[in-house]
């Protein structure tokens, strides 16, 4: 039999571009079912929970619901937090005093883990609460799921960013150093593969944290590109580590900044491309060197969405309340793909997902750790959506020099 209660979500973590299809799948169909009598959104999400700010979704409008689900970014607002179990149990306790029965946390893999501690402390309570972790995260780094809502999108920003860039540096050569977000999974960096249409177009370098990165093998790596072509793109995930693990940045430069975690900032700084730029310029003597720190830009970036992440993204709002209504069962929300190109939603425990990292498997990095293989680009290719455009290049033979003596 199913609760009959409230329904509450929260979004958690970075934004993306379709993270409020998800929402508005949720709320519209939790609407379809009576013994969800109401429909909350929490703002900025876990804070939100234990500050008891809620927004009456049940009383937004259809229309303005399908409109916010088409715009990008988190419309309930987000939160880094991230909770202990004493704050969990704060969660649980507003949870219980609003007759909660139904609580969807969009997020990554902290917000599985946080899903995770409130239900155990339901289920310790002897609280009857259904809690799903809906999958979101541009980072494309949650186990057992073929791809992450979210991911799509920003890796056909990525793709179309380096598309730009590609014609950008042919015009004028030089080398050019694009840092991408990723700080352990370098799913998003390796999707400006698809940027490469020709031969001589880049990404010629992709570098990911998944493989160690040496300064020295990198510097051989552009002077080779750039003596062959002319030019030298390169694509590197923010977090690319050295040889003990470390993040790269912090053996470049002493003056980094931590975030409440411990953890190294790496997305708002520009500062691993600056000093790869310097790296490129002293010890290769390359005078056109520029770099671009693509930060927040690839996450919310109105009018670059795929059609593909789009119709995930609202679906796996739908499925979780379905499986939370019909199989009366907590969970984490995954995705499976099941042909080229189909996919499935299943239900998985709360533990497997909860604080894990999915990385880059071997089979879509090169052997030399500079590059992806075919198998990532047949993977990547339809999560980027239809329409994607490559560009083209002149083709016409060159006409005989007539004056000047080769």
């Amino acid at each position: 039999m199913a609760l009959i209660g409230k329904v509450l979500i929260a979004q958690g973590g970075g934004p993306t571009a379709v993270i409020n299809q998800t929402l508005a799948g949720i709320v519209l169909e939790s609407r379809k079912f009576g013994e969800m009598i109401k429909t909350y959104g929490a703002i900025h999400g876990v804070e939100g929970i234990v500050n008891e700010e809620f927004l009456d979704l049940t009383q937004e409008t259809s229309h303005n619901l399908e409109q916010v689900a088409m715009t990008p970014s988190s419309a309930l607002w987000s939160t880094r937090v991230k909770p202990d179990q004493k704050y969990c149990n704060e969660i649980f306790k507003v949870l219980r005093a609003h007759d909660v029965r139904y609580f969807f946390y969009i997020g990554g893999n902290d917000s599985a883990d946080t899903v995770h501690i409130v239900n155990k402390a339901a289920i310790m309570g002897n609280y009857d609460l259904r809690a799903i972790h809906v999958p979101k995260t541009i980072d494309n780094d949650l186990v057992i799921s073929d791809h992450t809502p979210g991911y799509g999108s920003a890796a056909r920003f990525v793709a179309q960013a380096f598309m730009g860039i590609n014609l950008d540096v042919r015009a004028l050569s030089g080398v050019y150093i694009g840092v991408v977000m990723g700080r352990n999974a370098g799913f998003l960096t390796a999707a400006s593969a698809i940027a490469q249409k020709y031969p001589d177009d880049g990404p010629h370098l992709i570098y990911l944290p998944e493989r160690e990165f040496h300064v020295e093998k990198f510097l051989t790596d552009v002077k080779r590109i750039y003596d062959r072509y002319g030019m030298c793109i390169v694509a590197v995930s923010e977090g690319i580590r050295d040889a003990s693990g470390q993040p790269v940045i912090t053996s470049l430069r002493k003056d980094i900044e931590v975030d409440g975690h411990g953890n190294v900032c790496l997305s708002g700084t520009g500062a691993l491309g600056d000093l790869l730029t310097q790296k490129v310029k002293e010890r290769l003597e390359i005078s056109r060197v520029r770099s671009d720190t693509f930060g927040y830009l690839q996450r919310s970036f109105v009018g670059c969405v795929s059609d593909i992440d789009q119709h995930e993204a609202r679906e796996v709002g739908e499925r979780s309340v379905q499986l939370a209504y019909w199989n009366n069962a907590s969970g984490s929300l995954t995705i499976h793909r099941t042909g080229y190109y189909s996919v499935d939603y299943r239900l998985a425990a709360l533990e497997e997902i909860a604080a894990k990292t999915r990385l880059m498997p071997d089979e879509f990095v090169n052997n030399e750790g500079n590059h992806v293989t075919d198998a990532f680009k047949y993977y990547v290719r339809p999560l980027l959506g239809a329409g994607l455009q490559i560009p083209s290049h002149l083709r016409a033979p060159r006409v005989p020099k007539l004056l000047t003596v080769e």
